[in-house]
C-alpha cells in the first residue's frame, strides 16, 4: 500500500452536509480497498486564482490516506462523474516525503512538561 496526498476543490455552492457526504463516499471507496484515511483537513471556502467551470470560489479539502493503487482509479472515476468536484490532485508520497510527514507529525504533538523537583 502507498500513502497519497489528495486535494479536492468542491463547488462552493455545496452545503456542508453535501460536502461531508462526498468526503464520506471517498472514505468508503478507500475502506473498500482495505485502506485507511490518515488525515482530513477542511480548509474552507476560498477564492480561486482563476475560474473553474464558471466558479470563482471553491471548498478545499485535503486528505492523506494509505491505500492500494486500485482505489486511486476508483476515486478518480468518482471525481470525474461528480458535479460537486471542480478540480482534484492526487500525489503518491515517496520515501522522503513520508519521512518528512512523520517528522512533522512528531513535532506537532504536544510536549509534556516535566514537573520540577
Amino acid at each position: 500500500m502507498n500513502i497519497y496526498e489528495n486535494i479536492i476543490i468542491f463547488n462552493a455552492a455545496l452545503t456542508d452536509e453535501e460536502a461531508d457526504a462526498a468526503v464520506i463516499k471517498i472514505k468508503e471507496i478507500i475502506a473498500e480497498q482495505g485502506g485507511e484515511v490518515l488525515k482530513i483537513d477542511v480548509w474552507g471556502r476560498r477564492k480561486l486564482a482563476y475560474e473553474i467551470k464558471k466558479q470563482k470560489k471553491g471548498l478545499y479539502v485535503f486528505l492523506i490516506y494509505k491505500t492500494a493503487p486500485v482505489a486511486i482509479k476508483k476515486i478518480e472515476e468518482f471525481y470525474k462523474v461528480s458535479d460537486a468536484v471542480l478540480k482534484y490532485l492526487i500525489i503518491r508520497l515517496g520515501a522522503k516525503q513520508m519521512h518528512d510527514l512523520e517528522k512533522k507529525e512528531a513535532v506537532t504533538e504536544p510536549i509534556e512538561q516535566k514537573s520540577e523537583v
